[in-house]
């Protein structure tokens, strides 16, 4: 699928490949939680977080927000549970009924996680599985 970037958002991921010596993929700006999340190559998730998490510290003085990190994945059950982390995912079927639905078993106490403060990680997993994916929703089982 083809993500179309903001302005702001390629800037950012310019800025992000500066300090982190990774070119991500996608970077979702998140005004209302004043946070960024950048789509990292698969294998290149250690590079960008940086020896004890140095890359991402300097990312988030630089552009003065937190800063969240969701490694590629080939496939979009896959990619469902990488952008759902650090929750405990143990199973994820889409489903292919009119609209594209990715079901994802979460360990009971990992919901909370995988939700998020007032539901910030379950809809940035959504926003980003529709950009990569064409998922149409996410529900957690």
């Amino acid at each position: 699928m083809t993500v179309t970037l903001s302005e702001e958002a390629r800037q950012y991921l310019a800025t992000f490949s500066d300090v982190t010596d990774v070119d991500a993929v996608d970077c979702v700006v998140d005004e209302e939680f004043d946070r960024l999340i950048f789509v990292v190559p698969r294998g290149e998730m250690g590079q960008a977080i940086g020896s004890g998490g140095d890359c991402v510290e300097r990312l988030e003085t630089t552009v003065g927000r937190t800063v969240d990190l969701v490694e590629n994945a080939a496939t979009p059950e896959a990619f469902v549970a990488n952008a759902l982390a650090p929750a405990s995912v143990y199973n994820v079927t889409i489903s292919e009924n009119g609209d594209v639905v990715a079901y994802v078993e979460v360990d009971h106490d990992d919901r909370g996680v995988a939700i998020g403060t007032d539901g910030r990680n379950i809809r940035v997993a959504k926003t980003l599985a529709a950009r990569h994916y064409g998922v149409d929703d996410i529900q957690l089982a």
